[in-house]
């Protein structure tokens, strides 16, 4: 097995073992983040239904001039702002914090305390 399918597989297990304990529902939905190096994706997302309930990224149209570079903390932190306002305009308060294979630190880290600043509970 190459490094390339290796880190694939390690990924793959690291986002299974959070998608099992973290499973959104209607009342509380689950955010869920992808990362890439020059952006960041969120989604509300309720699980039962299957449905995207509220997303924000870095290049959606209310953040294209507001971040320069969609890759670093200060951009993620934006990205939490602007979900929270999303989700609280929608209804909701109380979220599922799906990292997936991602590590808790640096833009992960950022964005999710972005948003607990922003009124979400998780």
């Amino acid at each position: 097995m190459n490094a390339q399918k290796r880190k694939a597989v390690s990924q793959e297990r690291r986002r299974n073992r959070v998608r099992r304990v973290v499973r959104g529902t209607a009342e509380r939905p689950r955010l869920t983040v992808f990362r890439s190096s020059k952006h960041i994706y969120v989604q509300l997302i309720d699980d039962d239904q299957g449905k995207t309930l509220v997303a924000a990224s870095t290049a959606s149209p209310e953040l294209k001039g507001k971040v320069n570079y969609g890759g670093n903390i200060k951009a993620a932190e934006a990205v939490g702002d602007l979900v929270a306002q999303k989700a609280k305009s929608a209804g909701f308060s109380k979220i599922c914090f799906d990292r997936g294979h991602y590590r808790y630190h640096g833009r992960i880290k950022a964005l999710a305390d972005a948003a607990r600043k922003g009124g979400l509970d998780f």
